[in-house]
């Protein structure tokens, strides 16, 4: 299985297509003629996660004597993705890297990966047990750990505790009361707008966006408990509890925000216009600093059956390589263990640390709104398992532009729901590159 995989990608780097992925190569050779003594460290943190990062990293080499890093930041997307394939299929491989958890099902069946030695990593303080038991289930493979996680990056809800209040949405202490179903969530945003002096009730972007539509699907559609299965050469899906969950999710956006971009949606709850955004944690840090705001924060509601919400995680990987030095290998789980130690650091972006020592610590208990959304990292709804799906992935894209016709008034839910089905067995017909 392995030599496929592996066999495809050098055709591609190689041949024909090495023209196209020129830059891909160039990067790949610049980092494979760096330093050999520092570790190499790729990742796709920019902004205010990729100075965290770097604050990580320092902090870990002035703890560690000896330990020295190179972290190279490429752009995300598809193209991260791309060159990751490329270095582990090409000999070029940096020592550790970051990938997202939706991507795995991607990776490590096709010998892209290298399984981590958990018995070292005891030997430095980290264990399966204190690791967040989702995310970790979701990094092994026949047997072997090959990704670790970094994070929970679930989609959550913020708010404006005042007007929530007024509305009587909220508790004595600012919590989140539970909405009563699809119908008790619809009469809460009514009465909320009725409240807001903006008149904005609930604020949702998705226009345009590749990601946002299928995060609040996943968010929803787990909840009924309803069945989704790609694992198959066609998918499997209770296409009625589909066309349910988006024909709320017409309802959810209108009339407000049927045409709302992710931007939009922001900037109108930055600017205390709209008292209540569906958003992923990472706008906790900018919505911290909303003056005159008391900051309100949750897991995703529970609209069905059951608690869930759309979620990925960062998670540490060892892109393959076909003859490791076993001491390098050895300094490369050293480090992936204190920048477990270092998460803390990570939890000021909003993400909840993977490492579970720092989530029960008395200081990450205090770190607001952090810890209000925390519980959302028990019941992370991940992105089914299937090759083809994922951050970034051209079928995400796919299925967000298929709800989004039902969300803008263009086609039905049931539209909505056919062209999605349609795309997955698309991708379940073309064979699995692993």
């Amino acid at each position: 299985m392995a030599v496929s995989r592996r066999h495809l990608l050098r055709g591609a780097l190689f041949g024909s297509a090495a023209a196209a992925t020129a830059p891909a190569l160039s990067a790949c050779t610049s980092i494979a003629t760096a330093s050999t003594d520092a570790i190499q460290y790729w990742n796709p943190f920019t902004g205010g996660d990729g100075g965290l990062m770097k604050d990580m990293v320092a902090q870990v080499e002035r703890r560690v004597r000896g330990l020295r890093t190179t972290t190279t930041v490429l752009d995300w997307g598809a193209s991260y993705y791309t060159k990751l394939a490329m270095a582990s299929a090409g000999g070029r491989a940096p020592d550790v890297a970051i990938m997202h958890a939706s991507r795995f099902a991607g990776y490590a069946p096709g010998g892209l990966l290298d399984p981590w030695d958990m018995n070292i990593f005891r030997e430095f303080g980290v264990t399966p047990r204190t690791l967040n038991p989702k995310t970790y289930k979701r990094g092994t493979y026949q047997g072997d750990q090959y990704a670790l996680p970094l994070d929970t990056h679930p989609f959550v809800v913020f708010y404006d505790k005042e007007v929530m209040a007024k509305a009587d949405l909220v508790d004595s202490d600012g919590k989140l009361l539970p909405f009563d179903g699809p119908e008790g969530y619809l009469d809460a945003a009514k009465r909320l707008r009725s409240v807001n002096k903006g008149g904005l009730g609930p604020v949702y972007g998705h226009v345009n966006d590749t990601a946002q539509n299928w995060r609040m699907f996943w968010s929803l559609f787990p909840q009924t408990g309803a069945e989704f299965d790609l694992s198959g050469k066609k998918a499997v899906i209770d296409r009625d509890a589909a066309v349910k969950v988006i024909t709320f999710m017409q309802q959810l956006t209108a009339p407000q925000c049927r045409t709302m971009d992710p931007a939009t949606s922001v900037g109108s709850f930055a600017s205390r216009k709209a008292p209540f955004i569906f958003t992923g944690e990472w706008d906790s840090a900018a919505f911290s600093q909303i003056k005159g705001m008391e900051l309100g924060a949750a897991p995703f509601p529970r609209i069905y059956d059951k608690p869930a919400s759309w979620a990925d995680s960062h998670m540490f990987v060892l892109p393959h390589q076909d003859n490791p030095d076993p001491e390098r290998r050895r300094t490369t789980h050293r480090l992936v263990a204190e920048l477990f130690k270092e998460s803390f650091t990570w939890a000021k972006a909003g993400h909840i640390p993977g490492y579970l020592p720092v989530v029960e610590s008395q200081k990450y208990q205090h770190l607001e709104p952090q810890i209000d959304y925390a519980p959302a990292a028990k019941s992370p709804a991940l992105d089914p398992p299937a090759w083809f799906m994922g951050a970034g992935a051209d079928v995400q894209v796919q299925l967000c532009q298929a709800m989004q016709t039902a969300l803008v008034g263009a086609n039905s839910a049931a539209t909505a729901v056919d062209k999605m089905i349609t795309a997955l067995n698309f991708y379940l017909g073309k064979p699995n590159p692993a």
